[in-house]
């Protein structure tokens, strides 16, 4: 939008120029945010989602003004909630998924919301917000920022009236303050009504059902330990109560499973299935196939042409990738899976070094780039996801350390 670029600013203009002059239309409430551009880009299904890149400028100033709400929201926010929040991760919730799922919590809701950075109703996010900041200037300028409008791509720009855009600094903590009004509904009953053990067996006793929420950002489980009905009862209940933020449940993703059928959430298949060679059956979280195939298609990608340059280059573009992969996948019965990317992997690169040297026989090619059967280049080797140990992460709960102490939440209030 300014043609300003991070390199620019801190090679030509200057970081302390720069940030002065920010500060000081910050100080003099002159500080006006530029429309955000809009890139469109693919995602699962063939659909498209709307990405807002914001200018430097204000990155900056969202990056400063989320310094100054977290702290305070942090204190609010209820322990189901994983997603862009500190110290807590996604292997958190599929750890809790599977806690719960392995205790008679047998149905699930798997929800997912439609558009939700895009249609978060304004006026209900600055009421939440509003509640908890006193100052006038924080809260205008959280308003400017939902309301500084789109730069599309055909160059025509629009006003923003629904939602926060995704891809800013601020926009993670916007949409989880918004969707808190599901954490306290639900996390709510389950602390006035299902808190002890024998208020959920009296609950069981009754036919009532016992349910708790999981979430990470605008995807969320509900695990219910009751019946498929209850369960359908909800689900109706989740899209009242998200009616008034102006999300609604998308309908071709959020749907009702049972455990011994299972569902993917966060790239993880989570399942019960009969343990091996006995008659007792257990929840197992691993790798989805959706996510398996990813992670090929990009290994694939990899491998396809470019056999002009060196074995070591292409052992560094792959090499991020399987680590990352991995390395998210870990904690879980991904044993398998990884052994199976292992073999892919490496009947990929095989053939890659088959194209890049036709004329070089087997043994040749096995002398000069194998070391062990597995390939190397001088000292770069090709990272072996087979060799990765997995290991099962423990669940937390509710003991997650929050980053301030008890008194930084007060102050900043």
């Amino acid at each position: 939008m300014d043609g300003q670029t991070a390199h620019y600013i801190s090679i030509v203009r200057g970081e302390e120029d720069f940030l002065s002059e920010l500060r000081a239309d910050l100080k003099a409430r002159t500080f006006v945010p530029q429309p955000v551009r809009e890139r469109m880009i693919p995602k699962a299904g063939g659909k498209l989602r709307r990405l807002g890149i914001a200018t430097v400028r204000d990155r900056v100033a969202q990056a400063a003004l989320k310094l100054v709400l977290e702290p305070i929201f942090e204190a609010d926010f209820h322990p189901c909630s994983y997603g862009f929040r500190p110290k807590r991760r996604a292997q958190d919730a599929i750890a809790e998924i599977h806690f719960f799922t392995s205790r008679s919590y047998n149905w699930i809701l798997e929800g997912d919301i439609t558009a939700c950075f895009d249609e978060i109703d304004h006026t209900a996010l600055m009421g939440r917000v509003r509640d908890r900041i006193g100052d006038k200037r924080v809260v205008g300028l959280v308003k400017a920022f939902l309301n500084a409008g789109i730069l599309s791509e055909d160059g025509i720009e629009r006003d923003t009236v629904t939602g926060t855009p995704q891809g800013g600094i601020l926009s993670p903590l916007l949409s989880n303050i918004a969707l808190s009004v599901l954490d306290e509904h639900l996390v709510g009953a389950w602390q006035t009504t299902m808190s002890d053990f024998n208020s959920r067996r009296k609950r069981r006793r009754h036919g009532l059902p016992n349910y708790r929420l999981v979430r990470y950002a605008d995807d969320f489980v509900v695990l219910v330990d009751g019946t498929e009905a209850d369960t359908e009862g909800l689900r109706e209940e989740v899209a009242a109560v998200l009616a008034p933020m102006g999300l609604r449940l998308s309908e071709e993703k959020t749907r009702i499973v049972h455990i011994d059928k299972g569902f993917d959430f966060l790239g993880f298949r989570i399942q019960r299935h009969q343990k091996r060679g006995t008659a007792k059956h257990h929840v197992y979280t691993y790798p989805s196939k959706a996510a398996l195939a990813s992670v090929k298609a990009k290994v694939k990608r990899a491998t396809q042409g470019a056999t002009d340059q060196p074995l070591a280059i292409l052992i560094h573009r792959l090499n991020p990738v399987l680590r990352g992969w991995t390395n998210y996948f870990r904690h879980g019965v991904s044993k398998e899976s990884f052994s199976y990317l292992r073999a892919y992997l490496w009947r990929r690169v095989i053939c890659w070094l088959r194209h890049k040297e036709p004329r070089a026989s087997w043994k040749q090619i096995r002398r000069r780039h194998l070391n062990g059967w597995w390939p190397v280049d001088g000292e770069v080797v090709l990272f072996n996801p087979g060799a990765v140990a997995v290991t099962r992460y423990r669940y937390r709960g509710d003991r997650i350390p929050s980053p301030w102490a008890a008194g930084t939440t007060e102050d900043a209030a």
